[in-house]
């Protein structure tokens, strides 16, 4: 689904892998604000329930372990404290589950979120080769992990939204449909406040699914009670959290009636919802300069969110 370049995001916090076939160019990464506040730390104390285990591939390879995609962390971008709202995003970069886009889906985004108050933690989670636990885990683990440090980064435990492009927007909306069934238990709350999609992946069915990402998700054998328990348009409750979604008229790999299922769930449960259709601009552009409608979404993404 995506494509990626080696690249080093904000402040040089996040390093990505060398990527897996050629993308878009690649626009510069905007500093965070000289004020902000950004570090990085590993996302598990110890294992995780569910470890990484690298597979063979159909060849009988195996691959060298990476820091990305094997390596579960979070790189958090705390605003200044005379900004601060208590807000927070957690937010899942794309990639079909297969790489992450670590910079224009990831820590690229921390100046704008950063400038309204808003802290980010961009999510390194653990891709899945096949065992969904692994980043589902890691998305409900990341949200509680912000809770738990609510007091020492200036965060209201009631404000802790979760976000996501592409593949990551299939996680993220899987964070938000998924919390009363969690990986693993635990007394702080998995359940999202609010969440932001990006040109997500939300059905696993056909015709509308992306075939790699249920693919790299649910592995080659998965079953049809899996196919239906992660196409989220049909796990929508009246719990689930408020939701914006923005897509392209013109995205040819993850079509846009992907989100406008999502959002007829979300309405028909009376869940506040706002869906944002571009009429150019393909898949993937985050939060790149090269999108036509950039200053658009900005702006509905900003007042969707001052509206709460």
């Amino acid at each position: 689904m995506k494509r990626f370049l080696a690249v080093t995001a904000v402040a040089a916090l996040l390093s990505v892998s060398t990527s897996f076939a050629a993308k878009k160019s690649k626009q510069p990464a905007t500093p965070p604000s000289p004020t902000a506040t950004a570090f990085s730390r590993l996302l598990w104390e110890g294992d995780a329930p569910h470890p990484k285990v690298i597979r063979p591939d159909a060849a009988g390879h195996m691959r060298t372990p990476v820091n990305v995609g094997d390596t579960a962390k979070i790189h958090v971008f705390l605003p200044d404290s005379s900004k601060a709202n208590g807000k927070a995003v957690v937010l899942c970069p794309g990639g079909a589950y297969l790489g992450l886009c670590m910079d224009y889906e990831g820590g690229d985004w921390a100046p704008f979120f950063n400038e309204q108050g808003i802290a980010l933690i961009v999510l390194q989670y653990r891709l899945p080769d096949g065992t969904w636990q692994i980043p589902v885990e890691d998305v409900q683990e990341a949200i509680r992990t912000a809770r738990r440090n609510a007091r020492e980064w200036n965060l209201d435990p009631s404000k802790i939204g979760v976000g996501g492009s592409s593949a990551g927007g299939h996680l993220a909306s899987t964070a938000s449909t998924h919390f009363n069934d969690p990986v693993n238990a635990d007394t702080v709350s998995c359940r999202p406040d609010f969440a932001i999609l990006y040109y997500p992946v939300i059905s696993f069915l056909p015709p509308l699914t992306h075939t790699d990402t249920r693919r790299s998700l649910l592995g080659p054998n998965f079953t049809t009670e899996q196919e239906l328990l992660f196409s989220n348009e049909l796990q929508v409750t009246p719990e689930t959290p408020r939701t914006w979604l923005a897509y392209s008229h013109d995205d040819d790999l993850v079509p846009t009636p992907n989100g406008l299922r999502y959002y007829e769930a979300l309405r028909e449960n009376g869940v506040p919802a706002s869906l944002h259709i571009y009429p150019t601009g393909g898949h993937g552009w985050g939060i790149r300069s090269d999108f036509r409608y950039r200053d658009q979404m900005l702006s509905d993404l900003r007042s969707w969110l001052a509206s709460f």
